[in-house]
Formats: structure tokens, C-alpha cells, sequence
């Protein structure tokens, strides 16, 4: 259509729609939470656009009627994506966890940096289940869940980093004030230092009001420009003090930048993150060998192969690197898992087709061990390719047949023979593995 005849009022419409496109990747990637400013601030932006909308007069013509009704559907959607993201159940799961660490570090941190008792064994055991609760949260792959979940990882591996740091690598005990003047100011610097530890634990995980970030790092610099003036005439051992001291501020500076940093590199998408592709391509490998196995007319024949070049999968993936990214450390765990599961399964394999051989008269418990791990062996086969979740009827199935093969090794007499008991102490240790990677498989997690 020729824009100089095109109608005012659709014209105002293009333009408003325009507007509202601008906002769409905002909204699709928005991570917080329904108070946060800035959803108020786009929930206006878009309510207003949506007045704008009504406002337009269409002169009861149908092509303007047509062109405002499209207009205004597409922002009232954005409107209702941008309030299902912040009011998603698992953005709702991240946060309630977040909580969970910030009364932890009210309890046990805050009261730390101002002269209370040292951190416990309990608190790092603590911060630690919360880094894997919130490593197990599912995003479905929306990139706004992916954030949030990223982001509170990011804050309290951070904090989870600062504390571990400063009880590993205290700055060498301050010098005496005696050995030269320079010395007073450098031990002044470090008990500041302590402080703005403190702080900025206090700020990564939201329980201060009455500091900022851009506060702290003009505090953290002023530090830093303070040591730098100071004379040590050529002392080797002021030196090397200041040194520390400048070291361990600038490991502080570095996490003042962690949100922009997160939404600049978009580092929440594990999917493009080098260390996960060389998993993925681990478990690929994984998946081939597992396919050749179970279709294979004689797998015997492939045993030995397949173990050596499995054992080699396990070497690969020691080798990733997890740059202490939970995500990524958890990807790599269930990665050994399937790889070290499917070892397993030759190796039943193998030890049953070697009894085939070389067995002889048994005692009944070791012929009734056997007989349970003949069905744990088939069993196997059908988890290894099982694709599904826990609702699932094949999962039901697989989990009482499991269940089942437990409480047949429950009721095996070993009469008193050690070698029985060991025997049925293994089993029962294969079949709880085998219903571990069952629902491993089936708990539906992604990075």
C-alpha cells in the first residue's frame, strides 16, 4: 500500500506496534519477580501502549477496527508472558530457596564479619544443599528461568567462594607497626578489607539497605589507591604484605560486576558453554555404544571394546572443566553416571556368561543370588533404554520389577557363609543403583 494514502489512525497503529516489538525481547528474557522495578516499569510501558491503542479512532472503518484489534492482542500478550514469567512455579521454587540462603547468611555470616564466632562445618554443608536444589530446578528451556536460576547460582557461588577463600588464604598476620610507618596503614586497609567482605556477602544476597555495589567499589578503589601511595623503600616484606592485601581486593572487585556480566555474555545459556558441548559429545558417543550393544545379534563379541573405549569416555570427561559452575559440575556428574552404568551392565554381562561356563554345583543361596541377578541384568537392558518420565506406566513397571528383585535378595539365607553374604550385599547394591539411575533418567533436568 502506498504510504502517502495509507490511513492516519493505522499508520499511528504501525507505529505503536513498533514500539511494543521493542519490548518483546525484554519481556521474553525478563527473570525477576512481579515487585521488581523493572517489571513495573514494563508492565507500564505496556499498559500505556495498550491505552494508546484503545485510544485510536477507527471511524468504523474495518481495515483500522482489524489493525487495532491485532495491535492490542499482541500487547495484552506480552503483558500476560511478562507476568507468567515472574509468577512462574519454578521462578516462585528459585526464589523461595534464595530465601532460604539469605536467612542462613543473616544467621551465620552477618554476625561473622562483625566479630561473632567462625563459619561452621553446618553452614558450608548447608549453602551446599541449596547450590544443588537449585541446580535441580527445571527451566523447560525458557530463557527467563534459565536467568533467574542462573543468577541466584551466581550470587551464592559467589558468596559460597568468598567465605571459602578467606578461611583458606588469610593475608599473612599484619606486621609489626614498629618495623616502618607504611605498616600502620597497610594493617588499617586489611581490617577495612574484613569489613567489606562482610558487605559485600550482605549485598550479594539482598540483606543490606544501607550499602550499594557502586558505594562498596568506590570504597574497595579507594583502598587500592591508598596502598598505592604509600612508601615502602624497598622493603621486600612490606611489600609483599601490601601485596596480599592489594590481591585479596581485588577478588572482591571482581564480583561487583557479576550481574552485568551474567546478561552481557549470556552465560545462563549452558547450551552454548564449551564444557557442556564436550559432555554432549561424550554422552553422544555414549548413546551410539549403548545402541550397538542392545541391538547387536552376539554384544559378547563387543565387551571388550566397548569397556576400554567407556573407560576412555570416563577419562574425557574428568578432563572437562566445571569453572565451578554447579550446572555444569551436575551436568558432568550425571554424565559419569551413564557412562559408569553401562560398564556395569557389561560386566553383569560378562561374569553371568562366564558362570554359564565354568559353574558347577552351588550352594542354594549363591543359585538363588545368581537366578536374581540374571533378571537385575535383563532389567538393565530395558532402563538403559528407557526415555521417559515417572508417570509413565513402562516406569511403574520397571520400578516394581526392581522393587521385586530386592525383596527376593531380602529373603535369601546365606547361612552363615561370608562369601553369600558378600554376594547379596553386591546384589542389593546393583539393584538400589539400577532404581537410582532409573529415576535419575526420568527426573526430567536440564541445564
Amino acid at each position: 500500500m502506498d504510504m502517502g494514502n495509507q490511513h492516519p489512525s493505522i499508520s499511528r497503529l504501525q507505529e505503536i506496534q513498533k514500539e511494543v516489538k521493542g519490548l518483546e525481547q525484554q519481556v521474553a528474557c525478563f527473570s525477576g519477580l512481579s515487585d521488581d522495578k523493572s517489571y513495573k516499569k514494563l508492565e507500564r510501558i505496556l499498559t500505556k501502549q495498550l491505552f494508546e491503542i484503545d485510544s485510536v479512532d477507527t471511524e468504523g472503518r474495518g481495515d483500522v477496527q482489524q489493525a487495532r484489534k491485532r495491535a492490542a492482542q499482541e500487547t495484552e500478550r506480552l503483558l500476560k508472558e511478562l507476568e507468567q514469567n515472574a509468577t512462574h512455579p519454578h521462578r516462585l521454587e528459585i526464589q523461595n530457596i534464595f530465601k532460604e540462603a539469605q536467612a542462613l547468611v543473616k544467621e551465620k555470616i552477618v554476625p561473622f564479619y562483625s566479630g561473632g564466632n567462625s563459619v561452621t562445618d553446618e553452614f558450608e554443608e548447608a549453602i551446599q544443599d541449596i547450590i544443588l536444589r537449585l541446580t535441580h530446578v527445571k527451566t523447560g528451556g525458557k530463557v527467563s528461568l534459565r536467568k533467574a536460576r542462573y543468577h541466584t547460582l551466581t550470587r551464592i557461588c559467589a558468596v559460597q567462594e568468598i567465605i571459602e577463600d578467606c578461611m583458606r588464604c588469610q593475608p599473612s598476620l599484619p606486621l609489626s607497626e614498629d618495623v616502618h610507618p607504611s605498616v600502620a596503614k597497610i594493617n588499617a586497609v586489611m581490617c577495612e578489607v574484613n569489613k567489606a567482605r562482610g558487605t559485600l556477602i550482605a549485598l550479594l544476597m539482598g540483606v543490606s539497605r544501607d550499602e550499594t555495589f557502586r558505594h562498596l567499589s568506590c570504597v574497595l578503589s579507594g583502598m587500592l589507591a591508598d596502598l598505592d601511595a604509600l612508601d615502602v623503600c624497598g622493603r621486600t616484606e612490606i611489600r609483599n604484605y601490601r601485596r596480599e592485601v592489594v590481591e585479596d581486593i581485588n577478588k572482591l572487585l571482581k564480583y561487583l560486576d557479576l550481574e552485568e556480566e551474567a546478561d552481557t555474555t549470556h552465560a545462563f545459556d549452558l547450551g552454548q558453554n564449551h564444557s557442556i558441548l564436550e559432555i554432549e559429545k561424550v554422552l553422544k558417543r555414549m548413546r551410539g555404544i549403548k545402541t550397538e550393544l542392545l541391538q547387536a545379534a552376539n554384544p559378547s563379541e563387543l565387551y571388550l571394546s566397548s569397556k576400554t573405549e567407556l573407560q576412555g569416555l570416563i577419562g574425557q570427561l574428568d578432563e572437562v572443566s566445571v569453572a565451578k559452575n554447579p550446572c555444569i559440575r551436575e551436568a558432568r556428574r550425571r554424565a559419569v553416571i551413564e557412562v559408569q552404568t553401562l560398564i556395569t551392565y557389561i560386566d553383569l554381562k560378562e561374569a553371568l556368561e562366564k558362570r554359564k561356563l565354568f559353574g558347577g554345583d552351588e550352594h542354594p543361596p549363591h543359585r538363588a543370588i545368581w537366578s536374581v541377578l540374571g533378571h537385575l541384568s535383563e532389567i538393565q537392558g530395558e532402563v538403559l533404554s528407557f526415555d521417559g518420565n515417572r508417570s509413565d506406566k513402562n516406569y511403574i513397571r520397571l520400578e516394581e520389577l526392581l522393587t521385586k528383585q530386592l525383596l527376593a535378595l531380602d529373603a535369601v539365607d546365606p547361612q552363615g557363609e561370608e562369601h553369600c553374604k558378600a554376594a547379596r550385599k553386591q546384589a542389593v547394591k546393583l539393584a538400589q543403583n539400577i532404581l537410582s539411575y532409573l529415576d535419575l533418567k526420568s527426573d526430567g533436568w536440564e541445564y
